[in-house]
């Protein structure tokens, strides 16, 4: 199809006039990134006055919430208080590490409701304060279940995890993310960075033929790498056709010295061959585009709520639901790494890669979600 227009940005075609929405994205998050303490403040106090709104992903508030949390980090407790009040319980957000009067009241509600909905969603708020009385309430939960827990899918332990932690059978906690975030950003041709996406690898797919890719490298030496623990390098690959259609997604071993071995993998329905549905040019994109790491933090949650940022560290943006990878050598879940978004580096793909990491036993999983 001859598309007439062009992005007055970055010169992709298309059917319209105007910005192509990557472009749009990034210049709405630069206008948030932007706001004056003033600004930040009056965004906060029309969100507690009009709480209600929160629970409607297509009003103003919602999108106001979300820039709040994710760009400034500026969810207050007299946000929490009003949500509480109003009994907004999503998202579950607007939770994260609220006051002890907060939690003590979601507490409570959570112990008197009789709905398997109610329980869901004041679990998801409570796993997002997070504290050790959240703990022990839902430990007792999952040790003696309320009659709405035979409604539900998975146990209180697996609602912890939306928060980023679980916990063992003993109640001890396990801390499933890591609490500091650094995004992927554009950077130049050639420039040095400790994070990097895309490396073609001359080994090929066991499933399509074809190539495979070192779809992150990462350098934990890096100061600004420091907190995930890591003494050496993090290679995670995958086959970039095939990791969407891998029974348990892919999986590869590593050594800090940046070797990678991918471990045996399935597709779905038993299927022993796929279709290799990327083209030269995808594979050209792949390895050729220009993000590195940032040079300072950001929120956590920087990156839970858009598609068009790689994040290491922090919050992911589930598509789905949240999901930790059982480490095939040692049983323990995995710990969320980093996440990166297919559109931002080759046309016309979607979904988001997300990578985990067992650093005990040094094993890379790579899990991929869309729509």
């Amino acid at each position: 199809m001859d598309l007439k227009y062009h992005c007055p940005n970055c010169g992709t075609s298309l059917g319209y006039e105007g910005l192509c929405w990557k472009c749009k994205s990034e210049k709405e998050r630069s206008e948030v990134l932007s706001w004056t303490q003033e600004q930040i403040a009056e965004k906060q106090e029309y969100l507690i006055q009009n709480i209600a709104g929160l629970e409607d992903f297509h009003d103003p508030e919602f999108t106001d919430f979300w820039n709040l949390l994710s760009y400034h980090d500026a969810i207050t407790p007299q946000i929490q208080r009003a949500a509480l009040a109003a009994k907004v319980y999503y998202p579950c957000e607007t939770y994260y590490h609220a006051p002890e009067d907060v939690r003590d009241s979601l507490i409570a509600a959570l112990l008197d409701a009789n709905n398997a909905n109610d329980a869901a969603n004041l679990m998801s708020c409570l796993a997002m304060q997070g504290d050790d009385k959240v703990l022990e309430t839902l430990l007792e939960l999952e040790q003696n279940p309320r009659p709405w827990r035979k409604r539900l899918y998975v146990d209180p332990s697996v609602y912890a995890e939306c928060g980023g932690w679980t916990f063992d059978k003993a109640g001890k906690r396990i801390q499933l993310n890591y609490d500091i975030c650094y995004p992927l950003v554009k950077g130049k041709a050639n420039e040095e960075t400790p994070v990097k996406i895309g490396h073609l690898r001359e080994d090929h797919c066991p499933h399509c033929g074809g190539n495979m890719a070192d779809i992150l490298v990462l350098d934990g030496r890096d100061d600004r790498l420091k907190f995930l623990g890591i003494d050496g390098i993090l290679t995670a690959t995958c086959c970039p056709n095939c990791v969407g259609f891998l029974e348990d997604g892919a999986l590869n071993r590593f050594t800090l010295d940046g070797g990678s071995q991918p471990m045996p993998s399935k597709l779905f329905d038993g299927e022993e061959e796929m279709e290799n549905y990327m083209s030269d040019e995808d594979y050209r994109l792949l390895s050729n585009h220009h993000f590195v790491l940032g040079e300072k933090p950001v929120p956590l949650f920087y990156g839970a709520s858009c598609e068009d940022v790689n994040t290491v560290g922090g919050f992911a943006n589930w598509v789905q639901d949240w999901e930790y990878v059982t480490c095939p050598q040692c049983g323990k879940d995995m710990k969320y790494l980093a996440q990166i978004q297919w559109d931002t580096l080759m046309d016309g793909t979607e979904g988001t890669l997300y990578i985990e990491v067992c650093p005990d036993c040094k094993i890379v999983s790579m899990k991929h979600q869309q729509t």
